[in-house]
């Protein structure tokens, strides 16, 4: 039997690159003579830059930067492709929640400033196409922060650099631009209108690619703040400040970033970890489905069509699961394929009638393996083992 292991990370506790050992484990110890291929996945959150480098290899560049209260870190760049001539990086290594502790969250004050050092050592080792995974952030400064590492400096009305964080932006009123930034050429939009092809804060030819799995707006209702802002530590009456500074920033930036693109605040993917979208966006950059950058990269799709079960899963099948995010675009692609998909978890709280209409044949949590949330969350390697001997048992031929 050929058993597809393509798990996401499950947040707090495992890795997906671990999980998947996990699983792979538990399943050789039943039937130790099937085939299993580990492919673990990332939809462009924490883990983006393992997962791709646990499956197309590469090297990877150790770069110090910060997190987002501007304490040393070490992230890292994936270089990788023709000529390592692509860069993969993730900015939940700079940006990320987990980096900061729940008493310190507060995402007036948290900034992005640390992936600009990622993105900068990509360029500085020679890579033309960046991708930066985008997830999992403790920030909502709409990238103010990376656009500042880069040489986009925002302003008050005094002309004094402004504060870090996203709170600040409610006084920015123009940019100051690096004056040795070189300039990219014209290129001419979908629409026919000639316009710059980035800002002018990178070298000319190089190409941003925001990979994430949310199509969130930066503002309004389904905006960064609102959504977002809340599990980053933002009260009501902060997201209320934070959107208005968010719509305030990227007045700014249509007005003075060269080539940022008009509506800003209204595109798809703008909202992306706290607003990095829109700051990729008006750097000229694009917005593209993370989980699947991560399929077409890996060869997932034509792995799928060769076995006869798929096995995923992450720390919490929720509604949000079958929404956009990783595993529905794995178990509708099983479904299409009339491929079973298993999905192992540490909690589910999805029906069944709703999972089956996402292609879950199936869903285990951990949780209601071990009966206690605290085991779930202290011994998910065992828990997750156990699980896969268990579908072994019912699966295997």
């Amino acid at each position: 039997m050929r058993v597809l292991i393509c798990p996401d990370k499950f947040a707090g506790t495992l890795t997906a690159v671990e999980a998947a050992q996990a699983v792979a484990e538990g399943w050789r110890e039943v039937a130790a003579s099937d085939e299993l291929i580990c492919r673990p996945i990332a939809d462009g959150g924490p883990g983006f830059v393992e997962v791709l480098h646990a499956s197309i290899g590469g090297e990877l560049v150790e770069v110090d930067t910060t997190d987002p209260l501007g304490r040393p870190v070490l992230g890292a760049v994936l270089l990788a492709g023709d000529e390592a001539a692509t860069a993969y990086v993730e900015s939940a290594q700079a940006c990320g929640l987990h980096l900061v502790e729940p008493g310190e969250r507060d995402p007036k004050i948290t900034s992005s400033y640390g992936l600009g050092a990622l993105i900068e050592a990509a360029v500085a080792h020679g890579a033309r196409r960046v991708v930066i995974g985008l997830g999992g952030s403790a920030t909502n400064d709409g990238g103010a922060g990376l656009l500042a590492a880069l040489g986009a400096v925002g302003l008050d009305a005094a002309g004094e650099p402004l504060a870090p964080g996203g709170a600040a932006l409610t006084a920015c009123t123009s940019l100051a631009l690096a004056d040795s930034a070189p300039v990219s050429p014209a290129a001419t939009g979908s629409d026919g209108a000639t316009r710059a092809a980035g800002s002018g804060l990178l070298p000319a030819g190089v190409e941003l690619i925001a990979a994430t799995d949310v199509d969130n707006p930066l503002t309004g209702l389904h905006g960064a703040s609102a959504v977002y802002g809340p599990q980053k530590g933002a009260t009501p009456q902060d997201v209320t400040l934070l959107d208005a500074a968010l719509a305030n920033w990227a007045a700014v930036l249509e007005r003075e970033l060269p080539g940022c693109p008009p509506k800003l605040s209204e595109l798809p993917g703008g909202g992306a970890a706290g607003g990095l979208g829109a700051a990729i966006l008006a750097l000229g950059g694009t917005v593209a489905s993370g989980i699947d950058l991560i399929r077409e990269l890996t060869g997932l799709d034509q792995v799928l069509e060769s076995v006869d079960l798929l096995i995923t899963g992450e720390g919490s099948f929720d509604h949000q699961s079958l929404r956009g995010k990783a595993i529905s675009g794995l178990a509708g692609a099983a479904r299409d394929l009339g491929i079973p998909c298993v999905v192992l978890a540490g909690r589910v709280t999805t029906g069944r009638r709703e999972q089956g209409a996402a292609g879950v044949t199936e869903a285990y949590a951990l949780v209601d393996h071990f009966g206690s949330v605290e085991l779930a969350l202290a011994e998910p390697t065992r828990g997750l083992r156990e699980l896969a001997s268990r579908l072994a048992r019912q699966w295997s031929r």
